[in-house]
């Protein structure tokens, strides 16, 4: 068994990855993956990136920026149309300021994706050809007998736009067949499918597909291609599909249903690199249902889910891998730091209940509660009646000494189609532990909560979910200078307006900062900030005899 890892490193023109392969005994293979000139820097991360071995073990595919010419060295005596001598990969005239698109948000360096190819034994990289022009190739495997590739396709005609947190974006599954060249869609001509994952008999192929346009996220359908396999072709074995026809083992869920087990949709980004069990019957996967994240056994063949994690005080259960039966996973709640846990899968039929053992176990923090409130709103004029009566939940953190009630914070998540599970955020924690409660809103709109309410709330952004969530308040706004999801200059407006009618109002400019303001420093300083201002506003909890916080 070999692993492999692309490493990002920094070069002073270019930046790659270093690529490593390892076996029982330790290295055995390190390649300079950009030295050779083929391709730019390599994807380690992000919606195209893929690290698969082939079957063989003796090939490694992996997606990289496509190389661009160098640009032109200016000349002083450069008259435009004289002839000139120019190197091979220099780029022509006239074409330095041209503009390049990318991917939006996230993003920023992904332009022209290339799939490539390393092979171990003949020491060699390849970019491999015969990808349409119009599409960005990612997610890639290698199909069962190394002949050919499986690949997600991205349309950028006619011009790409941002794929962070956008699962509505026109994308297909494609077959490439490198000794012919020749590249089939396989998933519909009109939908947007991502996440191939090939069975460990090599014979079913799963993927999601959801429906174009319409929200950025959405609940998906799981669909299979149930009959992969080989025939003899022109008295060769060639890899062929014995129907055409794609099998949808889960739909979308219109309307979700109370109850501890009821299956409410699938709305994960991505399936689990390694989500197939042994019998390649069955599979496992994260996905948000309603305000928890849990793990979902789906038997393929039968069309069925049962949920591995119902009912645990653990509100967020994320698979990391599924190799020879084990399951391997993390769990956390608002109280409690990620486990590292791991299950042995039992064959059909006796899965439940699962034995979870901890590898690696994170104590609950002192002083913080939680639990889960179920909201019915109030009719209004604002939204359709038939929304209007649509229950939501949130998720209240309190602390747990001192006397109620505690100053609140109330934070709607963005999106606005995306959810609050109950996982652990140290940040709301820390409030807590300051002496505020936290209520976590899961507006009507949110995911896990069945396709009718992610609709519910087009043409209503700003109504519906802003009356979810009744807040008047001195604002600070954090902005992050290159976010591309939301212009910046919309909070400087905001601000400018405030300020004009008096509103308390502060705002943080993060010159580097993007959309999520990620990154140690940020974090650190906007959490700083946050709880200074809401401490100022909200009142200094104070400490009784006892040590315990009172407002």
């Amino acid at each position: 068994m070999r692993r492999a890892t692309a490493e990002g490193e920094r070069r002073p023109a270019t930046p790659g990855a270093l690529g490593s392969v390892w076996g029982s005994s330790g290295r055995s293979h390190s390649v300079d993956l950009t030295a050779l000139g083929k391709h730019g820097e390599v994807y380690t991360e992000g919606p195209f990136a893929c690290l698969a071995w082939s079957r063989s073990e003796t090939r490694l595919l992996y997606v990289a920026e496509k190389c661009r010419p160098k640009p032109r060295p200016p000349c002083p005596w450069d008259v435009p149309g004289a002839a000139r001598p120019a190197e091979e990969d220099e780029e022509e005239e006239g074409e330095q300021f041209v503009y390049h698109e990318d991917w939006g948000e996230a993003l920023s360096t992904r332009s022209v994706p290339v799939l490539c190819a390393l092979d171990l034994e003949g020491s060699s990289l390849s970019v491999l050809e015969g990808v349409p022009e119009h599409l960005s190739p990612g997610q890639a495997l290698w199909s069962p007998d190394d002949r050919g590739v499986v690949f997600v396709g991205w349309w950028h005609e006619p011009f790409r736009l941002g794929l962070s947190a956008c699962s509505n974006r026109r994308s297909g599954i494609f077959y490439l067949d490198l000794a012919g060249g020749r590249c089939e869609l396989l998933s519909a001509e009109h939908g947007a499918a991502c996440s191939p994952r090939l069975s460990p008999d090599g014979r079913r192929l799963l993927y999601l597909e959801g429906g174009l346009g319409g929200p950025h996220r959405q609940c998906l359908r799981l669909h299979m291609f149930p009959r992969w396999g080989m025939s003899l072709t022109a008295g060769s074995p060639q890899l062929t599909w014995q129907t055409r026809q794609t099998v949808t083992v889960l739909d979308v869920v219109q309307e979700s249903t109370e109850g501890e087990c009821a299956f409410t949709g699938l709305y994960g980004e991505a399936l689990p690199p390694r989500c197939w069990a042994a019998d390649s019957r069955r599979a496992v996967l994260g996905t948000p249902q309603r305000s928890r994240t849990d793990l979902l056994l789906v038997d393929t063949e039968a069309a069925t889910v049962t949920n591995l994690t119902a009912g645990s005080p653990e509100g967020c259960w994320e698979l990391l891998t599924l190799q020879w039966d084990l399951l391997v996973a993390t769990c956390s709640a608002p109280h409690r730091p990620p486990s590292l846990v791991v299950a042995v899968l039992l064959p059909a039929g006796r899965e439940l209940p699962l034995r979870w053992v901890p590898v690696e176990d994170a104590p609950t923090v002192p002083g913080v509660t939680w639990k889960t409130l179920t909201v019915h709103p109030l009719c209004s004029g604002q939204s359709p009646a038939a929304h209007g009566a649509q229950a939501f939940e949130a998720l209240l953190l309190s602390p747990k000494d001192g006397t109620a009630p505690h100053p609140l914070v109330v934070c709607p998540h963005g999106g606005p189609h995306a959810v609050f599970d109950a996982r652990w955020r140290p940040s709301m924690a820390a409030l807590c532990r300051l002496g505020f409660a936290v209520l976590l809103v899961n507006y009507r709109g949110s995911l896990g909560f069945g396709q009718a309410g992610i609709s519910s709330l087009l043409s209503h952004v700003g109504e519906q979910d802003v009356a979810d969530t009744q807040v008047r308040t001195p604002v600070l706004l954090c902005v992050g200078a290159r976010d591309r999801r939301v212009s910046p200059t919309q909070a400087l407006e905001l601000y400018r307006v405030l300020r004009a009618r008096g509103v308390p109002v502060r705002l943080l400019w993060y010159p580097e900062g993007g959309h999520a303001l990620a990154g140690v420093e940020t974090e650190a300083d906007v959490f700083g900030n946050c709880a200074r201002w809401l401490l100022r506003h909200l009142g200094q909890p104070q400490r009784d005899g006892t040590g315990r916080h009172s407002p």
